[in-house]
């Protein structure tokens, strides 16, 4: 039987509220370690010495492997200290729902990002940036428009402020706020001189 409809984010809020109470810890080290063995007897899962397997009857394996490992280890929300249950009807829902292309950015610097399959001729979209690592203010600029020039990059993942006007942008206060604003116009900025101002961020 069908799901009647995907779970959206307040429905997975409300899960998570009332969902197993289990410690981050014990999720990290004990349910997902323990989950991963079972997947890989339960599924015979081998790389030998691959990375990437190229055997098809491994990649439907793997596929069928990560869909029972998310319905049985369900999703952990760190913020509730909670994990919440998903159907595999819920699942596949979600899957149907989910967009099969995106345009990211606008005008001339925009890109789609589409759906890709192995040995796909469509090239990957490629990501450039400090990705979350901390960057002084004097250098924010100057690093992302680095990455901004870079002709095969298509889009910016930005840094993270350390300071913002001198004062730390430390979590949880006023600072992270402006940090979050500031590190965005920041951004903007460096694409601007970078000539790629619509690049998605």
């Amino acid at each position: 039987m069908a799901a009647k409809r995907y779970v959206d984010v307040f429905e997975m809020y409300n899960r998570c509220v009332v969902g197993d109470r289990i410690s981050e810890e014990d999720w990290d080290y004990n349910i997902i370690p323990h989950n991963a063995a079972l997947m890989k007897q339960r599924y015979d899962i081998s790389f030998g010495n691959r990375i990437i397997p190229n055997d098809q009857d491994m990649v439907d394996r793997l596929f069928v492997a990560g869909v029972d490992m998310l319905l049985t280890s369900g999703i952990y929300n760190k913020a509730t200290g909670t994990r919440m249950l998903i159907t595999e009807d819920e699942l596949y829902e979600g899957l149907k729902m989910a967009p099969r292309k995106l345009q990211l950015g606008s005008g001339k610097d925009s890109i789609v990002c589409s759906q890709r399959r192995g040995n796909s001729i469509n090239k990957p979209i490629i990501e450039g940036g400090p990705t979350g690592a901390p960057l002084t203010e004097d250098l924010y600029i100057p690093i992302i428009e680095s990455y901004a020039q870079e002709p095969a990059v298509d889009t910016i993942v930005s840094g993270v402020l350390r300071t913002v006007k001198g004062s730390a942008a430390e979590k949880n206060t006023p600072w992270e706020i402006r940090g979050a604003l500031a590190e965005l116009s920041y951004t903007r900025e460096a694409l601007y001189n970078a000539g790629r101002p619509g690049m998605a961020i």
